[in-house]
């Protein structure tokens, strides 16, 4: 997932590809080694910096979508057709190859595990990123605080972490994962390809009586969406947490 880059003080480093593998057609999985790294939180970012020969250099910014684990951090990166930089790190960047980064970036858009608030996560697409910090994250610390996850795709094909997200489910009485498809259902589905509506969020996500933790991630467009209605569900909105890109 990118998103507008984060300006801060903070210090670039030098991280090297350790591992990539293939999570959709159009998406790629990238674990970098990066010497020095304090640490991060599930929900942060980072900013990768890319730079020319000629000294031209741009940067975007990535979800990480791993549980904290040493030097050792997760980029899911969506390939954008006409992007400056995510074809790059899908198509070109191999193990043992380098790039700048710098973060971790945010503060707002974290779960930390002493919150034992029950919690409500959604997606849309890519915005799924962040939100698998958290739930590896979750398992990682052996938590029981209960999750639900809500996710948006256009088709079965472009659910990232698809075989992981069963797994999880199956073993984990605490995660409940429900998937949307809006453009394609898988064959034998009891719903028809829809749009992610106030029914399904009702249905599925926590009820406000609970006062659960909802991060909502996702186009811009969707994010306002859904943070709307959970606000007209009676959530309240200082506990509704978002995290935009597009």
């Amino acid at each position: 997932m990118a998103r507008a880059a984060v300006s801060g003080r903070l210090t670039w480093r030098v991280a090297e590809l350790a591992e990539a593998t293939d999570i959709t057609k159009s998406a790629r999985g990238l674990v970098f080694d990066v010497p020095g790294w304090p640490g991060h939180l599930p929900g942060q970012h980072v900013d990768v910096r890319l730079t020319a020969e000629d000294g031209y250099s741009v940067q975007r910014s990535y979800s990480i979508s791993s549980a904290p684990d040493g030097e050792r951090f997760e980029l899911s990166v969506q390939r954008v057709a006409d992007g400056e930089v995510s074809p790059y790190l899908c198509d070109v960047l191999s193990p043992g190859d380098r790039i700048e980064l710098r973060g971790p970036v945010g503060g707002w858009f974290v779960w930390r595990s002493a919150d034992q608030a029950p919690v409500t996560l959604v997606a849309g697409g890519s915005g799924i990123a962040p939100l698998m910090a958290m739930i590896r994250t979750r398992a990682a610390e052996g938590s029981r605080v209960p999750f639900r996850l809500i996710y948006s795709v256009r088709t079965p094909e472009d659910v990232y972490y698809a075989d992981e997200l069963r797994r999880r489910a199956r073993e984990d009485a605490g995660l409940d994962v429900h998937l949307v498809y809006t453009r394609q259902a898988p064959e034998g589905s009891p719903e028809p390809p829809k749009r992610l509506g106030l029914a399904t969020l009702n249905t599925h996500g926590w009820p406000a009586d609970f006062a659960p933790n909802v991060f909502v991630c996702g186009p811009t467009g969707f994010v306002e969406t859904v943070s709307d209605i959970f606000v007209a569900l009676g959530h309240d909105p200082r506990r509704v947490r978002t995290e935009r890109f597009g």
